[in-house]
């Protein structure tokens, strides 16, 4: 096996710093400079085509205020995992920070049924809905 070859694991840890990025609000140009590299080496953590050192992942999980288990996804059950998975969508943090401020609870509940007509619209039925 290629040493230098980036595995499933650095995919991972590429899907959960950017998904822990945009939760914090920040962008790779932003996360890069805290950390002493340029947006596109960010870019290729992110995409797990460049493996992160172990006093790289030590820093970026400093600046995104985890632990460095939280970019391995240690101890967290399959859900989670897909959540990470979710969250990583572009505008998928943005919409939740939308939603989250919106003070009317009739008003979110007309938001996620205008979301939910959208998705149906486009693909079908959504599971766990009727």
């Amino acid at each position: 096996m290629n040493t230098k070859s980036a595995t499933d694991v650095d995919r991972t840890v590429g899907l959960r710093i950017t998904t822990l990025r945009k939760a914090k609000g920040l962008s790779q140009t932003e996360l890069g400079q805290a950390i002493g590299v340029t947006f596109q080496q960010v870019q290729k953590y992110e995409k797990g085509a460049n493996r992160v050192s172990g006093g790289r992942l030590q820093q970026v999980a400093q600046v995104l205020e985890v632990p460095v288990s939280a970019l391995f996804g240690e101890d967290e059950s399959e859900g989670q995992s897909e959540m990470f998975a979710i969250l990583a969508e572009a505008g998928a943090v943005d919409l939740l920070r939308a939603y989250a401020s919106i003070q009317d609870a009739e008003l979110r509940r007309n938001v996620l049924a205008i979301v939910r007509t959208a998705v149906r619209m486009s693909v079908g039925p959504i599971e766990g809905t009727a």
